[in-house]
């Protein structure tokens, strides 16, 4: 489990820095022939790990419901502006929320879980799963914002 936490936390640097370093007008543009922009790729992977390693064990969220609610699978991106304090938040989060899960596993907090299967077809049942799962997945929107970021230097 430790490489994967560690795997994780070094795909969260990664992200944070194209939160930071990138340009906040680039942020948010989708370019042609995708229905997503590199803030909400970061912000989904937040979201998603919350949903399957915390909320699949039946355990509260370390992010808000409207987080959640604006990021989770199946949403887009909305017309209104992301605030300052919102890119921020994120930006805390995404760090922190990958130590406390850290902190929580080594305590033992995920006991139960609620079998869950992706869209890739990988049932989940337990936390370990899901967080073997959350490396591929964030694998998945790294490459999207890379694929973004190409397209956005166009």
């Amino acid at each position: 489990m430790e490489k994967l936490f560690d795997t994780t936390l070094k795909n969260r640097v990664i992200l944070k820095r194209f939160l930071t370093e990138t340009p906040r007008e680039e942020l948010f543009v989708i370019p042609d022939g995708f229905n997503n922009n590199l803030f909400w790729n970061i912000a989904h992977v937040v979201v998603t790990q919350q949903l399957l390693v915390y909320g699949k064990s039946g355990k509260e969220l370390l992010v808000s419901n409207e987080l959640v609610e604006k990021y989770k699978k199946g949403t887009v991106p909305t017309e209104e502006p992301v605030s300052e304090d919102e890119i921020k938040e994120i930006e805390a989060l995404l760090l922190s929320v990958p130590k406390q899960t850290m902190e929580d596993y080594s305590k033992g907090i995920f006991t139960s879980y609620e079998s869950y299967t992706t869209t890739p077809q990988v049932t989940l049942d337990s936390a370990e799963d899901a967080i073997a799962f959350n490396v591929f997945h964030e694998g998945i929107h790294l490459g999207s914002i890379l694929a973004l970021k190409r397209a956005l230097a166009k």
